[in-house]
């Protein structure tokens, strides 16, 4: 491992958790990010501040390393092809980010290869709305560039259409859905596939981002065969070297749609740090380097809750409430090295283990309120 020089795109809290798993296996690590100040900036041997949407930087900045990973979705995936050309180790494969990176061409491969999804139709303009009436209730979707709620819509009716984005987008028909659930799975270079535990998604009513995460899910067991199937399919189907966050809908009427992919570590596996026996962080390196991968079982149920910064502060950030919170055994922090918070900002989060699910579910909700992040 000594002569791995492994390239991040990405310097925010998943390169951060990569990092922290990467000192295990003595690489060398070099990260690129347009934040001087992001989080991975101290924790790498190499800090390049600069565009990962760039090609020129990212072909400079990938002309130094022998892998290149990424920890965004949002790259220049132009450059990520040149430079596998040109023998640089590149995982997720360019083909697979360029397609998973547009939400268009995710559906349309779902739809190829016989993946579960929800109907959906693609819209160059918001005029081509009217048009679509018969389609609402729906989501909009920018095909490009969105995250953690961002660049989605809902439109139920025309009155939703001064809200609409105006760029080519997907608008994805409604879901009637009993839970959200997410699979993470991993795929090594020599094709060996192993996923994680199915994870249950409890969303924030306003913010449509994850509140907490339920971990294992509780679906019937012949749900969670189907999920690991599907999303051990779309991973396989897709050609993924490294890691594969499959978020599926059940249905109220029992089948399983997938909804999105992203090819990277991912919200709905943090808990994997400390409640099974190989964290997503390790499965990640251990796919792209070629090793064998590491067991997923878990240890003990757990609960991970997302720390947001406070509806009313902007500022730097002072944890309130952070002693009586770590006073709870089985009670787990990792802050994310963002000096600055702000309304909804992700600052960090907590993995609440216990033996069982209710005593954790009981814990998390507990302590959910108990830490609050204020400027």
């Amino acid at each position: 491992m000594n002569t791995v020089k492994l390239g991040i795109l990405g310097g925010g809290q998943l390169g951060r958790m990569l990092l922290q798993a990467g000192l295990d296996f003595n690489l060398y690590t070099l990260v690129l990010d347009p934040d001087e100040h992001a989080p991975c900036r101290h924790l790498c041997e190499e800090f390049v501040h600069g565009d990962f949407k760039d090609y020129d930087t990212v072909y400079a900045f990938g002309k130094k390393c022998t892998h290149v990973t990424i920890e965004i979705e949002h790259v220049n995936v132009d450059a990520l092809f040149q430079l596998e050309k040109e023998g640089v180790l590149v995982y997720p494969k360019p083909a697979s980010l360029q397609t998973i990176q547009d939400k268009g061409l995710q559906k349309e491969f779902f739809q190829k290869n016989s993946i579960p999804t929800s109907d959906f139709r693609l819209l160059q303009e918001a005029a081509e709305l009217e048009a679509n009436l018969d389609f609402l209730p729906a989501f909009q979707k920018l095909r490009r560039g969105g995250y953690d709620g961002n660049g989605v819509t809902r439109l139920t009716s025309a009155a939703d259409f001064s809200k609409a984005f105006q760029a080519p987008t997907v608008l994805e028909k409604l879901v009637e859905f009993e839970t959200e659930i997410s699979v993470i799975c991993a795929r090594n270079t020599q094709g060996e596939v192993k996923a994680f535990p199915v994870v249950e998604q409890v969303m924030h009513p306003e913010h449509n981002l994850v509140d907490y995460l339920l971990a294992p899910a509780q679906i019937a067991y012949k749900l969670q065969r189907m999920a690991i199937e599907i999303a051990t399919h779309v991973t396989t189907a897709l050609d993924i070297v490294g890691l594969l966050a499959v978020e599926m809908f059940v249905t109220r009427d029992g089948q399983i749609l997938v909804n999105e992919v992203a090819p990277r570590p991912h919200n709905s596996g943090h808990h994997t740090m400390k409640a099974n026996a190989t964290s997503q962080f390790e499965q990640h390196l251990r796919a792209i380097l070629g090793l064998p991968l590491g067991d997923t079982e878990p240890h003990c149920p757990a609960v991970l809750v997302n720390l947001l910064g406070e509806a009313s502060y902007s500022g730097e950030a002072v944890y309130e409430g952070l002693d009586t919170t770590l006073q709870e055994p089985g009670v787990y922090i990792h802050l994310y090295g963002k000096k600055f918070t702000r309304p909804y900002r992700k600052m960090g989060h907590l993995t609440v283990l216990a033996s069982t699910v209710e005593e954790v579910k009981q814990k998390a909700d507990l302590l959910k309120n108990r830490l609050k992040i204020i400027a």
